[in-house]
């Protein structure tokens, strides 16, 4: 008798705790196998976030769609190379009677951005006198509609052509953008506003834009010029950068520098791009080559020397056949990453995403 009282107590106590163990399993198991690491925590199984640099100097993260909270936190902001709506550009254009025709295949990639800003190469104007060279460009007013419709929030005017048609055409080329909502950089009425820098909120974050060149006429970089156009003198450039760092979380100056098709950088840029990192800006952005130039991090910032061409009717070789896209994204009011993307052009100047 007492071995059978033995038996039924031992099934009553092992049918108890199979009960038990059916009920609170689900809630033991991932703490029994967690610590044999066999199940991962649930904060990283949608993915990993972990943050390299390639050899490239680009900053690139494994595990893009992380969490959505990384999408919902971050924000982008995307540049491109030489804008210019002139020459065979325009006409195309006007043959067609379609002004956004140059940036029918980019307008879902630019105007996803938060902010989008390119080069503009050369004034928007109906008036002025040509001044510049044979290669001078000055495009129909009409042709700001494209820029609208691609989505561009700022151009940098702080480039070879602006002057191509002198100072009527580029005070009509500054209220142009200015109607249209889309900021001019490196540019204005006067030396102070060329080198006040375009701040904008972007989520939460405030962004800096500076640009500069020197390859327009010197009178035009003078403290008296008006209009005028940011010239990289170098203590006066140390001074913008640091007015804009004490007003925003993050700065971005654009050159436009360097020698036109070559696919490497010169010591020139490298000086100037280095000194603008050293003075405090995260990005630099380079323009004017009309061809792809190198990538390079330094000191925790990153320059693209030169983006290449976006629109232009320059398809005669496969260095001025490609362009380049940056996108910068930010998180946490800092640079979280640097992307490009290449650029292709259709036989008709259209830029695509190869």
């Amino acid at each position: 008798m007492n071995t059978y009282k033995y038996y039924l107590l031992s099934f009553a106590l092992l049918f108890f705790f199979s009960v038990l163990l059916f009920i609170y399993w689900p809630l033991v198991a991932p703490l029994v196998f967690a610590a044999k690491g066999d199940v991962a925590s649930p904060q990283t199984s949608a993915g990993t976030l972990t943050t390299e640099t390639s050899s490239s100097g680009i900053l690139t993260v494994e595990g893009v769609a992380v969490t959505d909270k990384v999408e919902a936190t971050s924000s982008t902001i995307i540049f491109v190379g030489d804008v210019m709506l002139s020459r065979a550009i325009g006409r195309g254009m006007e043959k067609r009677q379609d002004w956004t025709y140059p940036f029918a295949l980019v307008k879902d990639f630019l105007s996803h951005a938060d902010y989008t800003v390119g080069n503009l190469e050369g004034p928007i104007s109906e008036r002025g006198v040509r001044v510049g060279s044979i290669y001078s460009f000055r495009a129909n007013p009409k042709s700001v509609e494209g820029l609208v419709y691609a989505g561009f929030d700022g151009m940098s005017v702080a480039n070879n052509h602006m002057w191509d048609y002198g100072r009527d055409a580029f005070l009509d080329t500054l209220a142009v953008l200015s109607n249209n909502q889309i900021a001019y950089i490196g540019g204005g009425k006067n030396f102070t506003e060329a080198h006040t820098a375009v701040i904008r909120d972007i989520k939460g974050t405030k962004v800096a834009f500076l640009s500069y060149t020197s390859l327009l006429p010197s009178f035009l970089g003078d403290t008296d010029a008006a209009p005028s156009v940011a010239f990289p003198v170098l203590e006066q450039m140390n001074q913008d950068i640091y007015n804009a760092k004490n007003a925003a979380d993050v700065v971005i100056v654009s050159f436009h520098f360097g020698n036109e098709y070559e696919t490497k950088h010169n010591v020139y840029q490298e000086e100037l791009a280095h000194h603008a990192i050293d003075a405090g800006a995260q990005v630099v952005i380079g323009h004017h080559p009309h061809v792809v130039e190198d990538i390079e991090e330094y000191h925790g910032g990153y320059i693209a020397y030169s983006l290449g061409n976006f629109v232009f009717d320059q398809n005669f070789s496969p260095d001025t056949g490609r362009g380049l896209a940056v996108q910068v994204t930010l998180k946490n009011k800092k640079i979280f990453r640097f992307d490009t993307y290449n650029i292709g052009f259709t036989s008709t100047y259209q830029p695509f995403l190869r």
